[in-house]
C-alpha cells in the first residue's frame, strides 16, 4: 500500500506556510485575550437609603465614572449590613459598596477587600429631654430611635447597649432610619435618637442648629475606643454648627467609625484604580474632624487592603492613567502584560530563526554535495589500468551528475540551490581533468 503521508522534507519545505499560520493563530489568541480581559462597562454599587449620605456619595461616584464612559449603577439598601450581604452573595451583581467600620471582618467575608477609609462617621445622640430630667434610666423612660434594621447604626447601637449593661427589652425603641428618626425627634414622636452619619449630613446640621435639641457627649468615649479598635474619638467644637447662635453651646465628645470603600477581591484592577482616583477627588476635602487630604487613607481595620490600593497609596496613580484616557490606559496595560513575556521568550527564538533556516537548507543540500564527491580510490584504480584498455567512468563518476538533477527538483532557498549547482559542476569537472592529466603523463 502506498504511503500518502508527507515526508519530513516536504514538511520542512512548507515551514513558511506553517509559520504564517501559527502567527495568525497567535494574533487571534492575543485579540481574544485583550477583548475578554478589558474591564466591564457596567458595575453596581450598593449605597443606602435614597435619602442617605451613602446614596448621595454614590451619585458623585456615578458622575465620575460617567466621565470615563463606565456606567455605575446605584442600588439603594437599608445600610451597611445589607451592603455586606449583597457583596457576599456572588449572584447579587453588586461589586462595590460603602461599609461602616466594625460591621464585618475578613473571617466572615474572605472574598472582600478594602480600598481604604474614606471619612469619619460619628455616632450622634440627640435628645429633646431637658437637662434636669436626664437621669441614668433615661433610655428606659422615653421613646427612642436607634436606626433601621440592616443599617450600621442599628448594629452598633445594640452592641453599645449590651456593653454598657442596658436592657434593650425594657426600652421603647422605634426602628427608624437617621432621617426619619431625626424628623420624628423634631415632631416630638421620639425624645432621643441615635445615628451614625458624617458631620455634613443635612439631618445632622438641622438637629445641631435647632435650639430645642441637644447633642450629648459620650462620657466613656476613651473606654469605648480602647475596647473597640474600629472606633475613634473625635470632638465637635463649641459653636461650629452655628457660630452666631452658639450652636452647640459646648464641646461635644463623640465616638466615630470610619466608612470604607469595599469591593470584591476579583474586581478588575482598572476599575479599582478608577475608584481610588474618584475617592481621592471626593473625600480629600477638609472637615470638622479631619484636615485636607487626610482621606482617603490606607488604614484598614476590618478588611485587608487590596494589592491595587496598597500600590496606589504607596506610588500614586499608574503612569498610563496619568496621561491616557481610561479605556486606552486599560487596553495598553493589558497589552503590556501579554507582550512582555512573549517578547522575553520570543526574541531569543527569533534570533535563532536564521540559524535554524540555514540548518534546514544545509540538511537538504548537503546530501547532494556529498553525492557529487568522487572517492579517491576510484580515481586511483582508473589511473593504473593499461593504456590499451579504454578508460571508462566508474559508477561514482556517473552518480556525480545526479546531484545537479536533484538540485533542480528540490524545494530550497535559491542561494543554497545555486551553491549546490556550482558544487555539482565542480565535482564533475574535477575527476575528468585529473584523469586527462594522468593519461598525458603516461
Amino acid at each position: 500500500m502506498q504511503n500518502t503521508s508527507p515526508s519530513p522534507r516536504r514538511l520542512a519545505a512548507r515551514w513558511p506556510l506553517l509559520a504564517t499560520s501559527a502567527t495568525v493563530i497567535a494574533l487571534i489568541v492575543v485579540v481574544v485575550f485583550l477583548v475578554t480581559s478589558l474591564p466591564p462597562r457596567r458595575v453596581v454599587m450598593a449605597t443606602g437609603p435614597e435619602d442617605s449620605t451613602y446614596h448621595a456619595i454614590g451619585k458623585r461616584y456615578r458622575e465620575f465614572f460617567a466621565r470615563h464612559r463606565v456606567k455605575l449603577e446605584l442600588r439603594p439598601t437599608n445600610g451597611t449590613v445589607d451592603n455586606v450581604e449583597l457583596l457576599r452573595d456572588p449572584n447579587s451583581g453588586v461589586d462595590i459598596a460603602l461599609i461602616q467600620g466594625g460591621i464585618t471582618d475578613s473571617i466572615q467575608v474572605p472574598t472582600l477587600v478594602s480600598l481604604g477609609s474614606m471619612f469619619y462617621e460619628p455616632f450622634w445622640i440627640f435628645t429633646t429631654v431637658p437637662q434636669e430630667d436626664r437621669t441614668t434610666d433615661l433610655l428606659e423612660r422615653v421613646p427612642v430611635s436607634l436606626g433601621a434594621p440592616g443599617s450600621g447604626t442599628y448594629r452598633l447601637a445594640r452592641e453599645v447597649l449590651a456593653a454598657t449593661g442596658l436592657d434593650e427589652g425594657r426600652m421603647d425603641i422605634r426602628d427608624l432610619g437617621p432621617v426619619k428618626g431625626g424628623e420624628a425627634l423634631l415632631r416630638g414622636e421620639v425624645q432621643l435618637v441615635g445615628m451614625s452619619l458624617p458631620w455634613d449630613a443635612p439631618i445632622v446640621q438641622r438637629l445641631l442648629r435647632d435650639p430645642n435639641v441637644d447633642a450629648l457627649s459620650w462620657t466613656r468615649a476613651n473606654a469605648l475606643v480602647a475596647l473597640s479598635p474600629f472606633l475613634s474619638k473625635v470632638s465637635l467644637p463649641r459653636g461650629v454648627a452655628d457660630l452666631a447662635n452658639d450652636r452647640p453651646p459646648y464641646d461635644v465628645t463623640l465616638v466615630a467609625t470610619t466608612a470604607s470603600l469595599v469591593v470584591r477581591e476579583d474586581l478588575h484592577p482598572a476599575l479599582q484604580h478608577l475608584l481610588l482616583e474618584a475617592a481621592s477627588k471626593i473625600h480629600n476635602v477638609p472637615s470638622v474632624f479631619n484636615k485636607a487630604r487626610e482621606f482617603p487613607t490606607a488604614e484598614s481595620v476590618d478588611l485587608p487592603l487590596s494589592d491595587i490600593a496598597h500600590e496606589y497609596y504607596r506610588s500614586g496613580q499608574p503612569l498610563l492613567q496619568r496621561y491616557l484616557p481610561f479605556w486606552l490606559a486599560a487596553f495598553t496595560s493589558r497589552l503590556l502584560v501579554l507582550l512582555i513575556p512573549i517578547i522575553g521568550v520570543g526574541y531569543p527564538l527569533f534570533r535563532l530563526l536564521p540559524a535554524l533556516f540555514g540548518w534546514s537548507m544545509r540538511h537538504r543540500v548537503l546530501p547532494l554535495v556529498r553525492g557529487a564527491q568522487v572517492p579517491r580510490s576510484s580515481i586511483r584504480r582508473s589511473e593504473t589500468r593499461p593504456k590499451s584498455r579504454p578508460v571508462r567512468a566508474t559508477r561514482p563518476f556517473g552518480t556525480a551528475r545526479q546531484p545537479h538533477a536533484r538540485a533542480k527538483r528540490i524545494r530550497a532557498n535559491a542561494l543554497y540551490l545555486e551553491a549546490a549547482h556550482r558544487h555539482g559542476e565542480t565535482a564533475r569537472a574535477k575527476p575528468t581533468s585529473r584523469a586527462a592529466s594522468n593519461r598525458a603523463a603516461l
